[in-house]
């Protein structure tokens, strides 16, 4: 049974809270999962989002 609820990760929720000028960054965010959580990331997906939070530009 569908609740008709969208379903989206951390990185996802970072991406909107940097959208919306929650956060500044989602850089440090990102490399702090990764290094001291121990959340994986792909290097393409990494940097797409850094690309889509306009972090890094767009030929990186």
């Amino acid at each position: 049974m569908s609740l008709g609820l969208n379903v989206m990760g951390i990185l996802g929720i970072l991406l909107i809270a940097k959208r919306r000028r929650l956060i500044p960054a989602i850089q440090p965010l990102m490399d702090d999962l990764i290094l001291k959580a121990g959340f994986r990331v792909n290097q393409r997906l990494y940097l797409e989002l850094l690309r889509s939070a306009q972090e890094i530009d767009e030929n990186q």
